[in-house]
């Protein structure tokens, strides 16, 4: 059964910093691309970052520069740096394993994603 764990969100004012982890259990983590959406209320869930198994990182253009996405395999944990955060940053943020192995890019298509996490509530106060 895989299962995925997120933390580390909160309230933080504009131009502060959170860090998001994501613990993942049932899946040999490291054969994984990893991905990191966000929902805000009344809109579409988007893509935020994703790193593939070989470690490169994929961003959507509107954090590009202020997030970083990484991995620590040994711990099976997925992390999501956000500095210079923004009101329009505030959403719940998820994050999730890729239904294929040794995908080489990570992609942006939430279809390509099969677990989910419970989701971690981020709120950027301006």
């Amino acid at each position: 059964q895989v299962q995925l764990v997120e933390s580390g969100g909160g309230l933080v004012q504009a131009g502060g910093s959170l860090r998001l982890s994501c613990a993942v259990s049932g899946r040999t983590f490291s054969w994984y691309t990893m991905g990191w959406f966000r929902q805000a209320p009344g809109k579409e869930r988007e893509f935020v970052a994703g790193i593939s198994w070989k470690g490169d990182s994929t961003y959507a253009d509107s954090v590009k520069g202020r997030f970083t996405i990484s991995r620590d395999n040994a711990k099976n944990t997925v992390y999501l740096q956000m500095n210079s955060l923004k009101a329009e940053d505030t959403a719940v943020y998820y994050c999730n394993t890729d239904v294929a192995r040794f995908r080489s890019v990570a992609t942006m298509d939430a279809r390509n994603y099969d677990y989910w996490g419970q989701g971690t509530q981020v709120t950027v106060s301006s």
